[in-house]
C-alpha cells in the first residue's frame, strides 16, 4: 500500500492504512515472539519464571489533553504508565498490546507519532508491540496490555510488615507540579512540563528492589499517599511517612512560589510520575536510588489511620481520584 501523506484525515485514511502506520512502528523481530502484530492474537514464548500481566487506559480530557501534549508524548505516558505495572512486581516487561480508539478529527501523521513516542518508551525495557486493534470514537482511548517476567516470587502491595522502613526511589511531585504549571495556562519551568508529559520510571529499580529482599512494591501513580494507603489496607499496617525525609527539588518550590502552593502537597500527593515505593526489612541494603522516608508499624486499631505523616492523619488531599 502507497504511503498517504501525514495530513490524511482518519476517515480519508481508512483502517488499514492506520495499521500499516502502526505496523510499521510496531516491528516484534525478536526470538521469542513467534506471531506478532497482524493475526487474530499474538503467540510469545515463556521461557521461565511467571509471567506477569497488567492493563491500563488513557483517556483524552481525563488522563491527557491534546493541547498540552504531543502525540508522540501521549505514547510516551501511555507506555510508561504500563510498563511501571510490572516494574513494580520486581519484574520487566517484554509485550504489549495496544488498542486505539481515535476521532475522526485526528490525522494519520497523529497515529504516527503517537506509534512512534509508544515503540520509544517501550523500547527502553526492550519491549515490543505484538498486537492490538484500532476503532472510531468520539475521543481517544488507548487500552494497553503489558506481559512482562518475574524470575522470582513476584513483590506484591501485601507484604508489608511491622518494623519495616518505607522507600521510594524515583522522581516524586514533578509531574504533579507540571500539570499544575499547565493548569493555569503556563508552560514553564519547562522540566516539570516535560516530566508530566513523559514521565521517567526508574525502570531498573523494580528488580534490583527484588534482590535486595523488598516484602512490597508499587507503583506511585495515584499519589504518594494514596498509594501507600494501598499498601497498608492490602498489608493490614500503619504506614507513617516523614517529610523531613522527603526531597522536595527547587523546580517544586519554584512552582509553589509562584501559584501560592504548598510545595510539599506536590510530593504527597502528586502522581503519574511512576516511581516505586518500597518496604524493605529495616536492616536491608538498599539498591542505589532508594531513600527511606517513613515506617511501617503494626495497626492496633480499627480506627486508626491507614496512613500518617510525621505521626498524625494527613489533612489535605492524598492524590488521584478515579471516580
Amino acid at each position: 500500500m502507497a504511503s498517504l501523506p501525514r495530513e490524511t484525515p482518519l476517515t480519508e485514511a481508512g483502517e488499514f492504512a492506520v495499521v500499516a502506520a502502526l505496523l510499521e512502528r510496531f516491528r516484534a523481530e525478536r526470538e521469542d515472539v513467534l506471531v506478532g502484530p497482524g493475526d487474530d492474537a499474538a503467540v510469545l514464548r515463556i521461557r521461565r519464571g511467571h509471567a506477569v500481566v497488567s492493563t491500563d487506559l488513557v483517556v483524552e480530557n481525563r488522563h491527557f489533553r491534546r493541547d498540552w501534549c504531543s502525540a508522540e508524548d501521549v505514547g510516551h505516558r501511555a507506555a510508561a504508565q504500563n510498563l511501571s505495572d510490572i516494574n513494580a512486581m520486581g519484574g520487566r516487561a517484554h509485550s504489549l498490546t495496544l488498542g486505539l480508539a481515535l476521532p475522526d478529527d485526528l490525522t494519520l501523521g497523529w497515529v504516527e507519532d503517537f506509534a512512534t513516542g509508544f515503540a520509544a518508551e517501550a523500547a527502553r525495557v526492550g519491549a515490543v508491540v505484538v498486537g492490538g486493534d484500532v476503532t472510531r470514537a468520539t475521543e481517544i482511548v488507548a487500552a494497553v496490555t503489558v506481559i512482562g517476567g518475574v524470575a522470582k516470587a513476584p513483590v506484591l502491595r501485601s507484604g508489608a510488615l511491622p518494623g519495616d522502613v518505607l522507600a521510594l526511589c524515583g522522581r516524586q511531585g514533578w509531574a504533579a507540579a507540571g500539570l499544575a504549571v499547565l493548569g493555569r495556562g503556563f508552560r514553564s519551568p519547562r522540566v516539570l512540563v516535560d516530566a508530566y508529559r513523559r514521565p521517567e520510571p526508574p525502570y531498573d529499580a523494580g528488580a534490583a528492589a527484588a534482590d535486595a529482599g523488598a516484602h512490597a512494591l508499587i507503583d506511585v501513580s495515584d499519589g504518594l499517599l494514596a498509594d501507600a494507603t494501598h499498601v497498608a489496607v492490602a498489608s493490614g499496617v500503619r504506614i507513617d511517612v516523614a517529610t523531613a525525609d522527603l526531597a522536595v527539588d527547587e523546580p517544586l518550590h519554584a512552582v509553589g512560589a509562584a501559584l501560592g502552593a504548598d510545595p510539599q502537597q506536590f510530593v504527597l500527593s502528586g502522581g503519574d510520575d511512576h516511581g516505586l515505593l518500597a518496604a524493605f526489612p529495616a536492616d536491608a541494603d538498599l539498591p542505589e536510588g532508594w531513600t527511606v522516608i517513613g515506617r511501617v508499624h503494626e495497626r492496633v486499631a480499627d480506627d486508626e489511620p491507614w496512613v500518617t505523616v510525621d505521626g498524625a492523619p494527613h489533612e489535605g488531599p492524598t492524590g488521584w481520584r478515579h471516580f
